[in-house]
């Protein structure tokens, strides 16, 4: 029975994850803030006043756009959400429900780039769409996360991105009463958290119907229990069976994390899934694309791949907004560390309607990595940048300072895994026609 228990801990990890990690994620935004972003209450924007920095701790953080960041808790009613003109420069306001499933988006792709009004509404609301507002957001659970980015090019920029945060603002339709994330048992001793997170938290934001059928599985582990937390003082079996599932649970993401891409043997190819966040197959709202080609094919696979997404780069957007590609090894096949030197030669820009970037990053947090030039990323809009006299641009990647930094990407002393980012790609990047460049080894003597 153990084994049983163990392997349906194992699944239930990999399912509740996502959830798990936003919801935690959202906590931390409204208690403490992180990096340039305070704490901010449910219903209020909080707004970064720079691009992001190695002091900013979130896994994958963009340092290409400035963020504003709400959390919402509609369960006090719905809200309305103004947004600026952004004078045509790229932007996106991603809605996030508690199981990372992106649902709706507002900016340049989906809406444009005009003023407008939109209302944000509880799951079973059946009132009255307000006067004046341009659509009504319907959100599946009762709690909500927006992601806001506005493109910067640099300090210069930021006054003109200053001035729109400014205008992005949120007003209760009604008198408002949230009543944020229930708190867990404190009593639940600490390897067994995740999984009394997971019971609260599914329980006050429950997915679609169909995932809440495979929920069911879930009963002999107490994750369908209401009241007392079974966890506070668990039998020794469902204990130690709850332990060695989250360790198999955590093991069997971390592989398909860093799993290579069906790239046909190449080595050190990058790797591109422009269908990572396909896993919303139930709420298709403002923005979203509703078709058969951006929804994953086996629902109890994608739970999976939404625990890798969530691993990787929670809140990320869909494909069709923006494409990540990341690699941990060179053209040689060799894993990428500081103590070697690397060049990556672009011989044409991506195909992209919008900009381009490559980021740096730590393994295994995959956070932004301090350097003396506060250089994290390098792309289409860096100044200064050196091309070849045929155009092409060669980045150069090491720890230590080139000769010529114009094209230096910084890299830390250790293992690191940069990433592309490729905002409002092209059909070449969604088709898989077009191949990012390899990272290759620079050998001297």
């Amino acid at each position: 029975m153990s084994d049983e228990l163990e392997s349906l801990a194992a699944d239930a990890y990999v399912y509740g994850f996502p959830l798990v990690s936003g919801l935690s994620m959202m906590d931390r935004f409204v208690r403490v803030g992180m990096g340039v972003l305070p704490p901010t209450p449910f219903n209020r924007f909080a707004h970064a006043t720079r691009l992001a920095a190695p002091d900013t701790r979130f896994v994958s953080v963009n340092n290409d756009t400035v963020y504003s960041i709400a959390q919402l808790d509609l369960s006090g009613g719905p809200l309305l959400l103004h947004t600026p003109d952004t004078g045509g420069a790229y932007h996106v306001l991603q809605f996030v429900d508690a199981w990372s499933a992106n649902f709706a988006y507002l900016g340049s792709r989906a809406t444009g780039t005009g003023e407008g009004s939109w209302a944000i509404v509880p799951p079973g609301w059946s009132g009255t769409e307000p006067a004046g507002v341009r659509g009504v957001i319907d959100a599946p659970t009762a709690v909500v996360t927006i992601v806001g980015r506005n493109a910067c090019a640099g300090p210069a920029d930021l006054p003109r991105v200053r001035a729109l945060q400014q205008e992005l603002t949120l007003t209760p339709l009604g008198e408002p009463h949230p009543t944020g994330l229930p708190t867990p048992d404190p009593a639940v001793p600490g390897a067994l958290r995740f999984f009394e997170r997971m019971r609260v938290w599914s329980a006050d934001f429950p997915p679609a119907a169909p995932d809440q059928a495979y929920q069911e599985r879930f009963q002999p582990l107490g994750l369908l229990e209401e009241g007392p937390s079974p966890y506070a003082s668990a039998g020794p079996e469902l204990a130690d069976a709850l332990e060695a599932g989250l360790a198999e649970g955590a093991r069997r993401v971390e592989e398909a994390n860093t799993a290579p891409a069906a790239d046909g043997g190449e080595p050190g190819a990058w790797v591109s899934d422009p269908h990572l966040f396909d896993h919303n197959l139930d709420h298709f709202g403002v923005g979203t694309l509703d078709e058969a080609r951006w929804k994953a094919a086996d629902r109890t696979a994608s739970y999976l791949r939404r625990a890798v997404a969530a691993r990787a780069g929670l809140w990320g957007n869909h494909g069709y907004e923006a494409v990540y590609a990341y690699t941990f090894r060179d053209a040689d096949g060799e894993p990428l560390t500081g103590d070697r030197r690397y060049t990556l030669t672009f011989d044409s820009p991506p195909p992209v309607a919008a900009f381009w970037s490559v980021t740096m990053y730590d393994v295994p947090e995959y956070h932004l990595v301090a350097n003396p030039v506060d250089r994290y990323s390098i792309g289409d809009r860096t100044p200064g940048l050196v091309r070849g006299t045929d155009g092409s641009l060669t980045i150069r990647i090491q720890h230590d300072p080139p000769p010529d930094e114009a094209n230096w990407l910084p890299a830390p002393e250790g293992a690191f895994r940069p990433m592309i980012r490729l905002y409002l790609p092209r059909e070449p990047v969604l088709d898989g026609s077009y191949t990012l460049p390899r990272i290759e080894r620079v050998r001297t003597g």
